[in-house]
């Protein structure tokens, strides 16, 4: 394999640096070796629920300093890519604060009155009458646009409906497919990757799922790390035709690679 040399890490958060609000082994190491080297990076995620200092704070909790500017959002990547995409930026949106706060940040208003875009995240609760809104929206034509495919999110008591398969419903009732922005879609990653000044030939991304982190970083040239703590096995990986360019046990084994 060829010998990239790394200077950006880019890193999922669950299954990768925490776990049920644990930090996995070898995570803190990880964290402490890019600040210490000022090495750039991103932890990732598609949760649009929380903004980057809720997750900063939850890191924080788990014995991990990220800094908030250092955590990328599909809701952070959402309202960037529409940015470039309504002149109007007037934005019906289906969503929590994550969403709501990267949104206005980016200059667009909420409203259901004639918005360009109907923007679908994730929330503890859908609302019928919100969904309602935002099916009679799009029919009247206003663009769809989803934070991440995800169908299912996890709980306590088990998976809960997640973003795409309430975007299914939306698409059932409108035959209109929406555009998704967080991972698999490379634009998560290389907005990402602009908000660090870094370059996809000499950046890396961790992740623990082949379907979204795996291919969202070889789609966008990135070295992939896959690593086995979080939701794929390593007989699971031989059920897809790509394969990640590194396999790990844990972040821990990702260490000693920094700077390599």
């Amino acid at each position: 394999m060829e010998k990239r040399e790394i200077k950006n890490w880019l890193t999922d958060m669950d299954g990768v640096l925490i776990h049920e609000e644990v930090a996995l082994p070898g995570a803190k190491e990880f964290i402490s070796t890019l600040r210490e080297r000022e090495i750039p990076f991103l932890v990732l995620t598609n949760n649009s629920i929380f903004t980057p200092r809720d997750l900063a704070a939850r890191l924080e909790s788990t014995g991990l300093p990220v800094p908030e500017e250092n955590i990328w959002t599909s809701a952070l990547a959402t309202a960037t890519f529409l940015a470039t995409q309504s002149e109007r930026r007037r934005a019906y949106v289906v969503g929590e604060a994550g969403l709501t706060t990267a949104m206005y940040e980016h200059g667009f208003i909420m409203t259901n009155d004639r918005p360009d875009v109907v923007v679908l995240g994730e929330t503890r609760t859908y609302s019928i009458e919100a969904l309602t809104q935002a099916i009679r929206l799009i029919e009247d034509g206003a663009r769809f646009i989803a934070t991440n495919p995800d169908v299912t999110g996890p709980s306590a008591d088990g998976s809960i409906p997640a973003t795409g398969a309430v975007a299914a419903m939306i698409t059932a009732a409108t035959g209109k497919v929406p555009y998704y922005v967080g991972k698999p879609n490379p634009v998560m990653l290389r907005k990402g990757l602009n908000k660090i000044d870094a370059h996809s030939e000499d950046s890396a991304l961790i992740g623990d799922r082949m379907d979204t982190d795996i291919l969202a970083g070889m789609e966008s040239g990135l070295q992939t790390h896959l690593v086995l703590s979080g939701s794929t096995s390593r007989e699971q990986i031989e059920q897809f035709a790509f394969r990640p360019d590194f396999i790990h046990p844990g972040i821990g084994s990702v260490v000693e690679l920094i700077g390599a």
